[in-house]
């Protein structure tokens, strides 16, 4: 199983970062160690002092693809959800400074999370609302309207590169509003008024 993972696909993140928005899709990976199920806390790591959130859409494939048309890649997902992205920004700041991978800062233990899966038929994934409170206060609010490149695109342009297999997942990007996680946070993400993520920081 794979976590294929888009950077820099909201345009209010790219601004709220200082990026430029990107010409093609943003690839990275996690492990499946990475992932985090069924609500389990997450624990701080000792290797970072600036670990951060970042709400994303998950889309989950269903079947096996390789080179898949966007006109198709409806055909290849048939759940989504919403994940945290954790992300180490100490470390990214530091290795994007110094033009190295991204996986050190986003691969580790647990940095995936990922909610209860629900049909993507219910849903224009083109028009999904979705958002992250913490401790109560709502952190990051978006919609899938405002990617750079939507989940159809993402699946044409991974699949030239990646065969996608029964059960990859697709984190496909955050939108604004990211910030540093604290012990004893309490994290409920939600599609539309729907709460489908809810765990505690360690």
């Amino acid at each position: 199983m794979k976590i294929i993972c888009m950077g820099l696909n909201y345009r209010q993140h790219c601004q709220e970062m200082g990026w430029e928005y990107p010409k093609e899709p943003v690839v990275f990976m996690k492990p499946d160690s990475a992932l985090l199920k069924k609500n389990k806390p997450f624990f701080l790591p000792d290797f970072s002092q600036n670990i951060h959130y970042e709400v994303e859409v998950v889309v989950k494939i269903s079947k096996l693809g390789k080179g898949i048309a966007a006109k198709y890649a409806h055909r290849y997902y048939d759940e989504i959800t919403v994940g945290i992205d954790i992300t180490a920004r100490d470390i990214q700041g530091r290795n994007s400074k110094a033009g190295l991978p991204w996986e050190l800062s986003k691969g580790f233990d647990g940095a995936a999370p990922v909610g209860e899966f629900i049909p993507a038929g219910n849903f224009d994934i083109r028009n999904i609302d979705f958002s992250l409170v913490i401790n109560e206060k709502t952190v990051q609010k978006s919609n899938t309207s405002d990617l750079i490149f939507g989940v159809d695109e993402i699946i044409e342009y991974v699949s030239r590169y990646y065969t996608l297999k029964t059960g990859d997942l697709i984190f496909t990007g955050t939108p604004s509003g990211v910030g540093q996680l604290h012990r004893s946070d309490n994290l409920v993400a939600y599609i539309g008024d729907r709460p489908l993520l809810d765990f505690m920081i360690k």
